[in-house]
């Protein structure tokens, strides 16, 4: 193992803990990203949430992985100096109909090893004094962390094991054999025994430019936040969520408080109209018509015209996203909140319409492409460098 070398593709998270494993384990890596910063796009703008896992069908990636990257991720910061909390966090059933869907819930929580229990409203109170509902699954060990931080750490640690680090290495061609990969980017040419895409928003158009035919397409989802104006950050005490609707693709908005000691509410889901349109006025006309003419997408999107208005009403609308948060916090009014940016979830969609629900890793000869990775990713990217290199062997 310690004769190969190692080309990966992106610097986020994923990308970077994928450095620190193979650096660590003594092959010589090489990582491009194509931005002046890490984690300059998915892992930079999420809410630093160290989830714990109860989302997600028993025994998938992202089931055992989160469970995992859980316990590893906090190691990791404890080991490495980067702060973290563990405030834990409520599932709030705000009506009669989501009782039932959030007892489901705990039992899929339980099926995945995850450390919870169905409370009692009173109960609830006794962690968020402002909630209100009907009932409420408490997740003890859902934790809080900057993962640009742990981005950065793990980026130095890298470069000291050997890593070669490069930024503002934006990828132009790929060409590989049996035997090698080359890819030339801004910065020159690297070659290496084994190529692995971790990048994210375009890791679909990386993985063509590698010659391989990947079966999904990311298709970027514009999440944007508010934020509790100081005087109404001691409504929230650590995280509240709604119980997910079956009928949506995402979890509703919630509330989070930052490791900073900010609260963040969101995010909103709206079709964004470039793979990294952070802004309503970004727009990428070969981002959109790739998403447009995917026949996957217009079966999808065929399917939720109406959530995707009401996401869209709401992305334009504060009061609406303030009643929408007032579910779970009633004295949360639209003066209580302000923006606070956005980001870019990259979504990846196959050709029957279906989201893909887990993580997405692929192999082809001495190409590895990592074509699914929301969150959890972030939680569980020391677990998914742990994979890959099994992959690798």
């Amino acid at each position: 193992m310690t004769s190969k070398t190692v080309t990966i593709i992106g610097g986020g998270i994923v990308g970077l803990a994928l450095a620190h494993r193979f650096s660590s384990d003594g092959l010589s890596v090489t990582v491009l990203e194509k931005e002046d910063h890490w984690a300059a796009h998915q892992t930079g703008h999420n809410s630093g949430v160290i989830h714990a896992g109860p989302y997600y069908k028993p025994g998938s990636l992202k089931a055992t992985m989160c469970l995992a990257g859980n316990r590893s991720m906090k190691a990791f910061a404890r080991e490495h100096g980067v702060p973290f909390e563990t405030p834990g966090k409520l599932i709030v059933a705000t009506a009669e109909d989501e009782v039932p869907r959030l007892d489901a819930l705990a039992a899929r929580a339980r099926a995945n090893g995850v450390n919870c229990r169905l409370i009692s409203m009173s109960e609830a109170r006794d962690h968020e004094p402002h909630v209100m509902g009907l009932k409420a699954l408490r997740v003890e060990d859902t934790g809080i962390i900057d993962y640009a931080v742990v981005s950065q750490r793990l980026a130095e640690l890298s470069t000291a094991n050997g890593a070669e680090l490069i930024l503002g290495a934006r990828v132009r061609a790929i060409h590989g054999t049996d035997r090698e990969v080359v890819v030339e980017h801004d910065k020159g040419r690297a070659t290496s025994d084994v190529l692995v895409n971790a990048a994210g928003l375009q890791s679909d158009a990386i993985a063509r430019l590698a010659g391989f035919s990947p079966q999904v397409r990311i298709v970027p989802f514009r999440g944007e936040y508010y934020e509790l104006r100081p005087e109404s950050r001691g409504l929230v005490t650590g995280l509240i969520y709604p119980v997910p609707d079956p009928d949506m693709p995402f979890l509703g908005v919630h509330l989070t408080r930052m490791i900073d000691g900010s609260v963040h509410a969101g995010p909103n889901a709206v079709l964004a109209m470039a793979r990294e349109g952070y802004r309503r006025s970004t727009i990428s006309v070969p981002d959109l018509v790739g998403t447009l003419t995917f026949p996957g997408f217009l079966r999808f999107a065929s399917g939720y015209v109406g959530i995707g208005t009401q996401e869209m009403l709401r992305s334009f609308s504060r009061s609406r996203f303030a009643r929408d948060l007032a579910r779970l916090v009633p004295e949360i009014t639209a003066r209580d909140i302000v923006p606070a940016g956005a980001g870019v979830r990259a979504q990846a969609f196959s050709r029957d319409g279906r989201l893909v629900d887990d993580f997405a890793i692929q192999q082809n000869r001495n190409q590895i492409h990592i074509l699914n990775a929301p969150s959890p990713a972030a939680t569980s990217s020391l677990e998914i460098a742990r994979h890959v290199a099994g992959l690798v062997g």
